[in-house]
């Protein structure tokens, strides 16, 4: 179990030039944009254009902050995005734009390599104590909002954008919101899912 702390994220510009990202997390550890097997960022996208393309990447968006945006990703109509959608799961090699829905935004990506991983994301809205089970592989706790207690062996405190790691050999993870709170459940898979 590793706590990865929002202060100690690490920031750095987008493949396109477009923006900045902020790294989360990587697999391998200081893994580029060429070479990672997974990487999870969150991204503040200030106006409307293209995505950059990551060959051979699944990816899911989620947004975390602001009104939403619309993709429009080849071959399928355009999907708003927005906080209370689910997760939106494509390829990272198709060209896909995004227009915004009402000024800019901050959005979740998790992206794995085809092949060698997968994953899932899950948005949950906890206000009351809940049990999360790590899965094989890695999982990933993000806590968006507020503050949440995680109970263990040392209890752990998260606050607004830190993250939780999880081996796979975590047991159940009892957790406590100090108020409603939003949590970002993120799971790697495969055969290269452990750090």
């Amino acid at each position: 179990m590793r706590i990865l702390r929002a202060a100690e994220y690490r920031s750095m510009p987008w493949k396109n030039g477009g923006g900045v990202t902020t790294e989360i997390a990587v697999s391998p550890h200081n893994a580029g944009l060429d070479d990672f097997d997974w990487r999870i960022s969150m991204a503040r996208v200030e106006g409307s254009g293209p995505f950059s393309q990551f060959a051979g990447i699944d990816r899911t968006l989620a947004v975390l902050e602001g009104e939403g945006i619309v993709l429009d990703i080849a071959g399928r109509p355009p999907i708003s995005v927005t906080k209370a959608t689910a997760p939106l799961s494509f390829p990272a090699d198709v060209p896909t734009a995004a227009a915004l829905i009402g000024g800019p935004i901050t959005d979740l990506n998790v992206m794995t390599r085809r092949g060698r991983t997968t994953h899932s994301v899950e948005r949950l809205v906890v206000s009351t104590p809940v049990d999360i089970r790590p899965e094989a592989g890695t999982t990933l706790i993000l806590c968006l909002d507020g503050e949440v207690l995680v109970s263990g062996a040392e209890p752990v405190r998260l606050g607004p954008l830190d993250t939780l790691l999880l081996g796979a050999d975590t047991a159940s993870l009892p957790i406590q919101s100090v108020r409603e709170t939003t949590l970002f459940v993120i799971r790697i898979g495969g055969i290269s899912g452990n750090d």
